[in-house]
């Protein structure tokens, strides 16, 4: 799900150092471009140890969404239409992350 409010975007160069590298799943939008599309409990983009685990993610979504298709729950244009994909980040220590390109997305109120 992505937040409507504005994020933390910056490309201010940060003065501490990311934690550690993560994958996390983002989403394109007409207004704001690409953004984390899923937050922790915390408001915070998720992320994942490998890209197969973010992959994984998205089929589990993708599933979740082709099973609504068949009960009748949902139409079938929107049960087979993806449009998260995954990025390399790193995450940071107040729980922000950075893409390659120097995009920091944090915590979404």
């Amino acid at each position: 799900m992505a937040c409507s409010a504005p994020f933390g975007y910056s490309q201010d160069v940060r003065p501490e150092s990311p934690t550690r590298p993560a994958y996390a799943i983002f989403i394109t939008t007409v207004c704001e471009g690409t953004l984390p599309a899923w937050h922790d409990e915390n408001g915070f983009p998720m992320t994942y140890a490998t890209e197969r685990e973010a992959q994984l993610e998205i089929v589990d979504d993708i599933q979740e969404r082709l099973c609504q298709f068949i009960a009748g729950e949902r139409d079938f244009d929107d049960a087979i239409t993806v449009e998260d994909f995954v990025l390399p980040v790193n995450v940071w220590p107040d729980g922000s992350i950075s893409t390659e390109d120097g995009r920091v997305f944090s915590k979404c109120e």
